[in-house]
């Protein structure tokens, strides 16, 4: 309940200036959008060796935008999308700590071979961010963004290795390619219901109606909880979009 009240009230706040304003100061557009990023740790730790792959995912990006006049060339943007942020990507590591699953039993400890990811993140955003019209084509924004997740998904496999149980000199563990016995993780309860951010973007008019929308956000809050210490970094989603806009309204 408590997350559902932080959304809204991300909502509550654009309220006021709508009154100001009147809604016929209102510019409507609805947005189709893909988003491309990753869910990493602000610095690639030593652990990790190399990525072996990155690979796009279904992440669209979908929803309803108003733009609300203020004095001169200042606006605010908000709007409610839902939105993926996910990825499948492959690394080879040396000593991560993970926690995994290897013929029905649980085992942790420090991993070295290879490692595949998946994440998927479905969210309504609400970002309520100001806005400087440049010119009539070109508006530039920056501002905070408020996301509940409806589903969330942090998943893999640890392959071709093995694992030192408990400490880094601990019971070897040895692993197959992923086609053999290997170890398998899901951490999608641990992972966060409600994320917040800051994003900066431009919107670029190239017909009457028609536009572009160039973003990135950046996630303040960590994608797993607080008590989580199975993986050791400190996750954030960072991700960039582009996308076309429709004006409902002129």
């Amino acid at each position: 309940m408590k997350r559902l009240i932080i959304l809204c009230m991300a909502v509550v706040t654009a309220f006021p200036l709508w009154a100001a304003t009147g809604l016929s100061d209102m510019k409507w557009n609805v947005l189709l959008g893909y988003n491309i990023g990753g869910t990493a740790p602000l610095s690639m730790p030593a652990q990790v060796r190399k990525l072996n792959s990155f690979t796009p995912v279904a992440n669209p990006k979908v929803g309803v935008g108003a733009c609300i006049p203020l004095q001169g060339n200042w606006g605010i943007t908000t709007g409610v999308y839902f939105e993926n942020k996910g990825l499948k990507a492959g690394i080879t590591a040396k000593g991560y700590h993970m926690a995994l699953v290897m013929d029905e039993s649980e085992i942790e400890g420090d991993f070295t071979g290879r490692v595949d990811i998946n994440v998927k993140e479905w969210m309504f955003t609400v970002p309520v961010m100001a806005a400087y019209h440049v010119s009539p084509k070109l508006t530039l924004k920056a501002g905070p963004y408020v996301s509940l997740l409806t589903a969330r998904g942090f998943d893999g496999d640890a392959f071709s290795g093995y694992l030192r149980q408990d400490n880094p000199t601990g019971p070897k563990v040895e692993m197959a390619d992923k086609n053999g016995k290997h170890g398998v993780f899901e951490f999608d309860e641990n992972m966060r219901k409600l994320q917040c951010g800051v994003g900066v973007g431009a919107d670029w008019a190239v017909a009457s109606r028609l536009g572009l929308c160039f973003d990135f956000t950046w996630g303040l809050s960590p994608v797993f909880k607080k008590d989580f210490t199975t993986i050791k970094e400190t996750l954030y989603p960072l991700y960039g979009t582009i996308g076309l806009t429709y004006q409902i309204n002129k």
